[in-house]
C-alpha cells in the first residue's frame, strides 16, 4: 500500500472505503483510489458493512436530504426496498423519523425489508401498493416516493402521491425509463425530482464528504447499519455478478478475499 504525493487526509494503514478509479476495477487485491472519493471507514462497521456505506447510502442521503427534504412524521414510500439502493433509503428514512412503506417482490425480500426497519412492507406480487399507501395514510398518499425502478412502478406511484408531495427519480432498474405526465403533476401539485449522485463526486467533493460525515454520525448512533446478506469468497466473479444482474440477491452482497 502507498499514498501519492500531496495526499493529506489518509496515511498508509488507514482503514478506508470508497471507489476505485475507472477504468480500473475493484475486484483486485489492490485498488487505485482518488483522495476526494476515499473516506475513513466507521469503526462500528466491519469491512463488508463499511464498503456498503458508500454508493447506496450516499445516494439515499442526497435524495432524502439534498434533492428533497424528508421531515419527521412524513410518509416515505420506497420501491425495491430490499435492494442495494432501496434498503439504504429505508434505513435513512427511519433515521429521519419518517414512516416508511417498503415495496418488495417476494416473501424473502419482505423479510429483509422488515429487518431493515420498514414500518409497512408490501409484497407487490400479492398486494397493490397504491391501495396499501392510501389505506395507511387515510387517503392522503405518500409525502415522498423513492423510485429506483421506473416504468409502471413510477406511473402507479403518481396514483398515491400526496398533494405537494415529491417523487424522487433515482433510476430505472425495471428497464423502462420513467415518463412523466406533467399535466397530472400540475393539477395535483406534486414535484418530480431527479437524482444523479455520481457527478457530485467530481463537481462538489466537499458535499460528498459532508454526506459521509452525516452517515458516519448515524452509524455511531446505531441508526444506520448496512445489512450484508451474503459474504462471498468465490473465485467465479462472473457468476457472482450475474446473480446481481438477475435480481436473485437481496440487500447487499460482499465479495471478501
Amino acid at each position: 500500500m502507498a499514498v501519492g504525493a500531496g495526499v493529506t487526509r489518509h496515511t498508509v494503514g488507514d482503514r478506508v472505503l470508497g471507489a476505485s478509479v475507472l477504468p480500473y476495477g475493484g475486484f483486485g487485491e489492490l485498488a487505485l483510489m482518488e483522495e476526494h472519493t476515499t473516506f475513513a471507514a466507521p469503526l462500528e462497521l466491519d469491512d463488508a458493512e463499511a464498503a456498503s456505506l458508500y454508493v447506496g447510502y450516499q445516494t439515499g442521503w442526497f435524495g432524502l436530504h439534498r434533492r428533497t427534504s424528508l421531515r419527521p412524521g412524513q410518509t416515505l414510500l420506497v420501491h425495491a426496498a430490499a435492494g442495494g439502493i432501496g434498503s439504504a433509503a429505508v434505513q435513512l428514512g427511519e433515521a429521519a423519523g419518517a414512516r416508511v412503506i417498503g415495496v418488495v417482490s417476494g416473501p424473502d425480500k419482505a423479510d429483509v425489508a422488515r429487518r431493515l426497519g420498514a414500518d409497512v412492507v408490501v409484497d407487490r406480487r400479492e398486494q397493490d401498493f397504491v391501495e396499501v399507501v392510501k389505506a395507511e395514510t387515510d387517503g392522503r398518499g405518500a409525502d415522498l416516493v423513492y423510485d429506483p425502478v421506473g416504468g409502471e412502478t413510477y406511473a402507479r406511484s403518481t396514483k398515491c402521491i400526496a398533494v405537494e408531495g415529491s417523487i424522487l427519480v433515482v433510476g430505472f432498474a425495471g428497464g423502462t425509463i420513467q415518463s412523466a405526465a406533467l399535466k397530472h403533476a400540475l393539477v395535483k401539485n406534486y414535484s418530480i425530482v431527479g437524482l444523479h449522485w455520481g457527478p457530485y463526486t467530481q463537481r462538489d467533493p466537499a458535499l460528498v464528504q459532508e454526506c459521509h460525515d452525516a452517515l458516519s454520525a448515524l452509524v455511531s448512533k446505531g441508526l444506520v447499519r448496512p445489512l450484508v446478506s451474503e459474504r462471498l469468497a468465490s473465485s467465479d466473479l462472473a457468476a457472482d455478478v450475474q446473480r446481481l444482474a438477475d435480481g436473485v440477491t437481496v440487500d447487499r452482497v460482499a465479495l471478501q478475499a
